[in-house]
């Protein structure tokens, strides 16, 4: 009942922080002014960019899909200038017909989409199956010897994930039946005693635990302006529960399915990873809610009086279309980098992951051509509150491929972790991963406010709410000093984050462990707009401006 509490608490405070003047916009804020561990955006637009010019940038969003109609992005979304709206044409002769906005690489040519897709660890079982399913590992070379570990691996993995995926369904359903009968109970008592939802406290359930701890939940959350009666708590208790419910069914019919075959929709050949041309044009998908939420952080529009503001003002998004409901495909990842590359693209967002990569160095070809063209890849470090010193978190900025002693990185690569609004033990959020080596520096990423689908606005959270903030700063100072490189811009904004002599939860210790919050991450910091603007002005200049 504890957790259940906790969720239920905690999207109440989300709804009510979005709701609340100027609360919504917390990530734009400044802490010396503000008293909120922000970016301090708004400081640096009123006194460091006033008066200054600046250039359109584009960010490319290599999400779900993006609803480019939206209110607050409709104005700054990318359209390709060599391409006439729906005529069937190659017009620009870039290879994708028809890409108004962008592209989408998990569509079929005739309009279909992926929305739902495996995660690797299914599509590597299904892989190696036939080869290592009852094969004897003495009798293996030492290249399948290493195909048959990682094989054994996955299926074990796959099985214990199956498992926990029911179990998890089942429990949700209870749990969401228990707390309906909780709230039944205390209805039935207050109808009773003819007493009104105002009243609840004078109702006697001393000798009733079921409707006792009915009457706690009731008390916790109702303080919330949008909880006037015992129905409107019974229609946020199946919101709340409907999200996971539906998460783990689809991980049983999607995701720990080895044989659900999505490429049948999009119809190219998947083995080729060498092909680049297929997909669709439509780049909002079947549902677009990631990608039109971090787009809205990037770049929504400043300052008209509607939904919220973005952090960048001069930037188009082009939307890239990649990632399903399950785990995006290293094919159409590489497709997807260089695609934001060869149309012109200075920056890149990337909030997706995952645990395994079955063709890493079709990725690394593609980070490589984008690096090579000067574009300044941001990743998501992870929702899992590991150690990314430890765990791989694919895509990575490490080249497969060794030099020397050690692996090669991607210079213009960016790991991000996410930090709440409190400047104390739980400002790292206790999803986030982290790590000294393996991830870069921290950005808000908690009760992120922003675009979602079809005109409407929400509150989301993780790395993937992060790393637009890294790439909306980074678009700022791309956009004010066109001068600078993706390398330079990198370096800005690791030497102005905001250093924090703070000591805090290490996430996944369930606060049993702290550490400096200066040693989870490369630059021991949070991403800072002022800051970067500053060092920018005192350290490049009009130079770099031009």
């Amino acid at each position: 009942m504890k957790n259940i509490l906790t969720l239920l608490i905690f999207i109440i405070f989300s709804l009510s922080l979005a709701g609340q003047g100027g609360s919504k916009d917390w990530l734009l804020l400044d802490y010396a002014t503000d008293s909120v561990p922000g970016i301090s955006a708004k400081k640096a637009y009123a006194e460091l960019l006033k008066g200054r010019k600046s250039v359109p940038v584009i960010v490319a969003v290599i999400d779900g899909g993006v609803d480019y109609k939206h209110e607050d992005l409709k104005d700054i979304m990318w359209h390709n200038p060599g391409e006439k709206p729906g005529n069937g044409i190659d017009d620009d002769k870039n290879g994708y017909v028809d890409d108004i906005y962008g592209w989408n690489f998990i569509g079929g040519a005739d309009g279909n989409n992926v929305n739902h897709d495996n995660l690797e660890v299914a599509r590597i079982v299904k892989a190696f199956e036939y080869k290592y399913k009852d094969a004897d590992r003495k009798k293996l070379t030492k290249k399948q010897k290493k195909e048959y570990d990682i094989y054994k691996k996955a299926s074990k993995e796959l099985e214990e994930s199956r498992k926990k995926a029911a179990e998890k369904v089942v429990a949700y359903k209870e749990k969401k039946e228990l707390v309906f009968k909780k709230l039944d109970r205390v209805k039935s008592l207050m109808a009773k005693a003819s007493i009104s939802f105002d009243q609840i406290d004078s109702l006697d359930v001393s000798t009733d635990t079921l409707a006792g701890q009915g009457v706690e939940l009731i008390q916790r959350i109702r303080q919330s302006p949008e909880i006037k009666s015992i129905e409107d708590i019974k229609k946020l208790v199946e919101r709340s529960f409907k999200r996971p419910i539906e998460y783990f069914s689809d991980q049983l019919l999607y995701h720990y399915n080895k044989d659900y075959n999505s490429r049948k929709i999009v119809g190219d050949n998947y083995l080729d990873s060498s092909e680049r041309y297929y997909g669709n044009p439509d780049v909002k998908g079947p549902d677009a809610s990631h990608g039109t939420h971090v787009s809205g952080t990037i770049a929504a529009v400043r300052n008209n009086g509607i939904g919220m503001d973005g952090i960048a003002d001069n930037v188009r998004i082009m939307a890239v279309r990649v990632v399903p409901n399950g785990d995006e495909r290293d094919k159409d990842v590489a497709n997807g980098i260089r695609y934001a590359a060869d149309n012109g693209a200075s920056i890149i967002n990337m909030s997706f992951g995952k645990s395994y990569s079955w063709d890493k160095k079709t990725v690394d070809k593609a980070v490589r051509y984008a690096e090579k063209k000067g574009v300044l890849m941001i990743h998501a470090a992870g929702n899992s509150a590991e150690n990314n010193d430890m765990i791989v978190h694919y895509p990575t900025d490490k080249y497969e491929k060794k030099m020397w002693f050690c692996r090669k990185r991607a210079k213009s690569w960016m790991d991000i972790g996410a930090n709440s609004f409190t400047n104390d033990s739980m400002f790292v959020a206790p999803f986030s991963n982290y790590g000294q080596k393996d991830v870069d520096l921290f950005a808000p990423g908690v009760a992120i406010y922003s675009t979602t689908p079809e005109n409407t606005y929400a509150s989301y959270q993780g790395t993937s709410m992060a790393t637009p903030v890294v790439a909306g700063v980074a678009a700022v100072l791309k956009s004010y000093f066109p001068g600078l490189s993706a390398k330079q811009i990198k370096k800005i904004l690791m030497e102005s984050s905001v250093k924090k002599n703070l000591k805090v939860y290490v996430p996944g210790t369930q606060h049993k462990k702290v550490a400096d919050f200066s040693k989870l991450s490369v630059s021991g910091g949070e991403v800072n707009l002022y800051n970067a603007i500053k060092m920018a002005i005192e350290k490049y200049g009009d130079k770099a401006a031009k």
